[in-house]
């Protein structure tokens, strides 16, 4: 079974006004999200946003701003991408969705060994979500108009790197 994990679509990555705002390729991608989002719901497969959300002192923030702060306007889903019944939010404080969360557990118990990965930003969190999922065993498959990033060469650099290293599935 296949499971579409969409990860960081928050106020504070995709808004301009947002903390870490990616810039409009953020705002881009947001159709390619939807439209996965809808197919996903009509086929009846299981949907799990993943979603940063850290605490005030988090040491993430030596490197980057304060960004999805618990209980923020910046930590929640961007509107028009609203949860509807049955999909699960799993929130995160690392790169992988996979690290210190029970995603791993909640794939495993759902019979899921497929997932598709949307969101940015491409090369952090999508990347390294990935590249955990690989080594637990997952298939992955990135839609690459449904995934962006701050940085254009980085962003082609993270898309190779799970192709060719990671045997990730772009499409």
């Amino acid at each position: 079974m296949k499971a579409l994990l969409v990860v960081d679509m928050l106020v504070d990555f995709i808004d301009p006004e947002g903390a870490l705002y990616i810039g409009s390729s953020g705002e881009d991608l947001v159709p390619a999200v939807r439209a996965k989002l809808d197919q996903f719901r009509s086929a009846g497969q299981p949907i799990i946003f993943i979603c940063d959300h850290h605490l005030e002192d988090d040491s993430e923030f030596a490197m980057f701003p304060p960004h999805s702060l618990s209980g923020s306007k910046g930590a929640e889903i961007i509107p028009g991408l609203a949860l509807v019944a049955g999909e699960r939010v799993i929130y995160k404080r690392r790169y992988s969705a996979f690290f210190g969360t029970d995603l791993d557990l909640t794939l495993r118990e759902k019979e899921i060994s497929d997932i598709e990965l949307v969101g940015c930003v491409t090369n952090i969190c999508i990347l390294y979500t990935a590249a955990h999922a690989r080594m637990l065993g997952y298939n992955v498959t990135v839609p690459v108009a449904a995934v962006a990033g701050f940085d254009p060469e980085a962003h082609r650099f993270a898309l190779q790197e799970m192709e060719k290293t990671l045997g990730v599935t772009l499409v």
